[in-house]
């Protein structure tokens, strides 16, 4: 399918698949959907009601590490928290050296640019120790295929939208992320179509529809309970 770069609302790049008018992240501003959708609304949110400010190690889970976007704002996240973060992001069909190349993260957020190259350097199935505070393991599989259980605090589920694969969005992929969670763990999502919400409801989990990002009205983001 053909791909390329796009620039978005807030200055930011991503990815457009264009045979699926589909993108990545938000044409209204990646950086901007990726901080309010995962950092404030997942991991800040697990952070301070859930936690406590505690600070053990925070386990986190990405469905779909695509541009390395969310994992980027994760790190700097839990250096500037001084929190440790334990991050795996899954990953079937990983980007190209030359689509990285044109992407903008580092500069848009005036970090060095090594911090995003050094996540996409790693090679898959290996766990490294990114910086004092950020642990990084990349598996390379389907999103049906995660047998993990009992294993994460905060699960970013950033799959491709439902309109181009539904496949993704079923009761067995959230049968796979709730049995992945730990108990008072948070998923969340930019998604709020009421399909997602009812089988989310179904399973067992704790739902709120959210304010969404810039351009988009609501989201999801469900507990386990």
């Amino acid at each position: 399918m053909q791909r390329k770069i796009i620039t978005t609302a807030d200055g930011s790049k991503t990815i457009q698949i264009e045979d699926w008018n589909e993108q990545y992240h938000s044409v209204h501003g990646a950086i901007q959907e990726a901080n309010h959708v995962y950092i404030k609304h997942g991991l800040l949110f697990f952070y301070s009601e859930i936690l406590a400010n505690q600070k053990p190690e925070i386990t986190i889970l990405e469905i779909g590490f695509g541009t390395g976007l969310n994992a980027l704002l994760t790190q700097l996240k839990a250096e500037e928290l001084n929190q440790l973060i334990n991050y795996v992001g899954v990953e079937a069909f990983p980007i190209s050296s030359e689509e990285l190349e044109q992407l903008n993260y580092a500069s848009e957020l005036n970090v060095p640019s090594e911090k995003l190259n050094t996540l996409h350097s790693c090679s898959w199935e290996v766990e490294y120790q990114i910086s004092e505070r950020f642990k990084l393991k990349k598996q390379q599989q389907l999103f049906k295929d995660i047998s993990a259980e009992n294993e994460f605090d905060v699960i970013y589920f950033d799959a491709f939208g439902a309109r181009v694969q539904p496949e993704l969005w079923t009761e067995d992929i959230f049968k796979i992320m709730h049995k992945a969670l730990k108990p008072n763990g948070v998923l969340t999502t930019y998604a709020a179509i009421g399909k997602v919400r009812r089988t989310l409801i179904a399973l067992g989990f704790e739902v709120e529809r959210l304010e969404g990002p810039p351009g988009k009205r609501h989201m999801l983001r469900a507990i386990k309970r």
